[in-house]
């Protein structure tokens, strides 16, 4: 994984974290767009897909109810998604199960960050947050 000497350095495009013994992996990745204007995108809207797995490592069923994202613009301002579960799934894991997704965000600008949390339940009816690690979004340079 090549490393990016211009971001902070507890951000990259890769995340990581584990919380109650489930571990959130998150790759992230920037989506070129085939048509420019003035060599921004198309509606001045950068398109950008991570995928995240979610592994259970414990020794309990667990459940992901939500998600909380918190998006920050490269021009710093931030906006939160809340919603049930993830891609229209609550998934159910089982010990030593994993939940792979893909989704995508737009930004404002040609680079941002994305954190947040996954409320999940146990089986034992008790509920708690799982953290999701910063990473960063960031468009794709090239050299001419």
């Amino acid at each position: 994984m090549p490393e990016f000497k211009d971001e902070a350095p507890q951000q990259s495009s890769f995340s990581e974290a584990v919380t109650n013994n489930v571990r959130v992996e998150v790759e992230s990745e920037h989506v070129p767009q085939r048509v420019t204007t003035n060599a921004l995108p198309l509606n001045g809207q950068w398109l950008f897909h991570y995928t995240v797995r979610i592994t259970n490592e414990g020794d309990e069923t667990v459940q992901l109810i939500s998600r909380h994202w918190i998006i920050t613009h490269g021009n710093g301002r931030t906006e939160e998604v809340q919603g049930p579960g993830v891609v229209g799934e609550q998934p159910v894991l089982a010990p030593g199960e994993s939940f792979q997704y893909t989704s995508r965000c737009l930004l404002s600008t040609p680079k941002g960050s994305m954190r947040g949390t996954y409320q999940m339940a146990a089986e034992d009816g008790t509920y708690f947050d799982v953290e999701i690690a910063p990473f960063t979004l960031h468009e794709v340079y090239t050299v001419h």
